[in-house]
């Protein structure tokens, strides 16, 4: 009986996973605040505006930040499945 295992038991396994949408989030909130410094360094050309010249250079900032923010992502969740642990669960069933 030692290697039969009940229909309450099951194996899983178990791993702290991050979350997609704090990176995606915090990447797009750098992304934005390094565009809106790195536009204000420069002056900006009079007939377009600084409004203007951020919002484009924002297409890029914001973008390029979060593509990095996604393969930061990738790569942790790809470490945290490495270090994912089994351990046995067993079902309780409720007295109501």
């Amino acid at each position: 009986m030692a290697g039969e295992t009940s229909p309450n038991r099951q194996s899983v396994r178990v791993r702290r996973s991050p979350k997609l949408s704090a990176f995606v989030g915090l990447s797009a909130a750098v992304g934005f605040f390094g565009t809106l410094i790195v536009t204000a360094l420069f002056p900006s050309d009079p007939s377009v505006g600084f409004g203007a010249l951020f919002a484009y250079f924002s297409l890029y900032g914001i973008t390029a930040s979060v593509a990095l923010g996604i393969l930061l992502w990738l790569g942790l969740e790809a470490r945290s499945r490495k270090k994912a642990t089994a351990v046995e669960m067993e079902r309780e069933q409720n007295a109501s």
